[in-house]
């Protein structure tokens, strides 16, 4: 290991947990404030000779010296022949899940755009810093993925994040940074007893210490158990959900027969699976009540805020919130290229490069649409054509319906008039929809 020059030997070289397997040519990212932590292992990393390792340091603008502090953090990492890129980011003030919890997603949103698939990000925690997620999610009642707490690795964007520190006390990186002669930055925001963790930090955990010298083992202990523990949660939802899942759905009437906690479990894991964060156990029992045990004729929604639940028959969805249907919309369209539908409707698409000799008008469902579909020998309402093909209401309502010359030819893609047909096969010209 190569130490700092300012150094020969310190007396005291923390510990690494193991780096996670990269690709050839994948880059290091350590996300670098230059505070104690970050700075140290910025050293540690560099000392072990991390190939592609770079510096990623987060302008929040939040504080008057946020410009020289990335001054000092480019000027430390040119010293080590490191690259230090600063990203600058902007905190929603407004925003209700508070400063903390804003400036981290802005953060983490920030060093996500920069991985590639197989590059690694690295984080300077620390087990204090495990000591503190656990109380502060105790705290705030969270369940058992949520006090498994952080993990050395886990899935990051396209990448993965490795926590290095983890198991290793700030004692440990202090006493080290000191011995080596190390510069860093100290931020007053966490001294300040305005914000959770610095309150956790400065007036909670060492009065816990006192008490309980190992306080601290015990936590990160408990983070370990908990995370076992989270782990046969996560291979029984997959278990479930092998008899749940229908495509991008569950079945309802599956959900209703497994017992509360096992109902509720799957749908955490089917969630967190499509990218959506659980919510709390409050919104989970308004979802039972509300969706799952409505009428089966009913139309339930339940919004959540990022997301919604909706429910058609048997089947539970989930779902970014849709903006209101276009009932009053019309477009017209030359029949060739791509024409972009409103804001979660889609796109049409036609196989000809050239126009059609008349427009064609785009409009959306507003009740009493009738077709003559292929073969059919009567006419048919689009109500009836929805319902036994078992398409639920909103997206009956985002549906694009296709007139030529004022007569409804075509419902999207699925069923066409058999005059429309014959005229789309004798030009050889397809008509598709991607309602996404």
């Amino acid at each position: 290991m190569r130490y700092p020059s300012t150094v020969k030997s310190p007396a005291k070289i923390p510990s690494l947990l193991p780096m996670p397997a990269s690709p050839k040519g994948a880059r290091v990212w350590l996300a670098f404030s230059g505070g104690l932590d970050s700075t140290a292992l910025l050293h540690l990393l560099h000392a072990q000779g991390i190939k592609g390792l770079h510096a990623l340091h987060i302008h929040h603008g939040l504080q008057e010296t946020a410009d020289a502090w990335a001054k000092q953090c480019q000027a430390q990492c040119r010293k080590l022949k490191v690259p230090c890129e600063v990203l600058h980011v902007k905190i929603d003030p407004t925003d209700a899940s508070g400063p903390e919890a804003s400036a981290r997603m802005a953060r983490y949103n920030a060093l996500r755009s920069k991985m590639r698939a197989g590059d690694v990000l690295v984080t300077a925690h620390h087990r204090d810093d495990q000591a503190e997620t656990v109380l502060l999610r105790l705290l705030r009642g969270a369940g058992v993925a949520g006090l498994a707490a952080m993990r050395p690795v886990t899935v990051f964007a396209p990448g993965t994040l490795w926590r290095p520190l983890l198991q290793t006390p700030r004692t440990e990186i202090l006493a080290y940074a000191k011995s080596a002669k190390l510069k860093w930055i100290e931020d007053p925001h966490n001294y300040s007893p305005r914000y959770a963790r610095s309150y956790l930090r400065q007036d909670v955990l060492p009065r816990l210490r006192e008490h309980w010298p190992q306080a601290d083992v015990s936590l990160a202990r408990a983070a370990e158990h908990c995370a076992e523990a989270n782990e046969l949660l996560d291979e029984l939802a997959q278990q479930d959900l092998k008899t749940l899942q229908r495509n991008e759905t569950l079945s309802v009437v599956s959900l209703q027969n497994l017992s509360t906690a096992r109902r509720r479990n799957a749908i955490r894991y089917w969630l967190n699976e499509r990218g959506f964060e659980a919510p709390a156990a409050a919104m989970l029992q308004r979802l039972e009540r509300e969706v799952l045990q409505a009428r089966i004729d009913a139309q339930p929604l339940l919004n959540c805020g990022a997301y919604e639940f909706r429910r058609y028959r048997d089947e539970l969805y989930v779902m970014a919130p849709l903006l209101k249907a276009p009932h009053d919309v019309e477009l017209q369209w030359d029949g060739k290229g791509r024409l972009e539908l409103p804001e979660g409707c889609g796109a049409l698409t036609s196989s000809s490069r050239k126009p059609l000799p008349h427009l064609l008008t785009i409009r959306f469902p507003s009740g009493g649409e009738t077709l003559r579909t292929g073969g059919a020998s009567r006419t048919r309402t689009l109500k009836n054509l929805f319902q036994e093909a078992a398409v639920p209401q909103w997206q009956r309502l985002r549906t694009p319906l296709i007139y030529s010359e004022g007569r409804l030819v075509s419902v999207a893609d699925r069923w066409l008039g058999p005059e429309w047909s014959a005229e789309l096969a004798r030009r050889k010209l397809r008509i598709t929809w991607s309602d996404v």
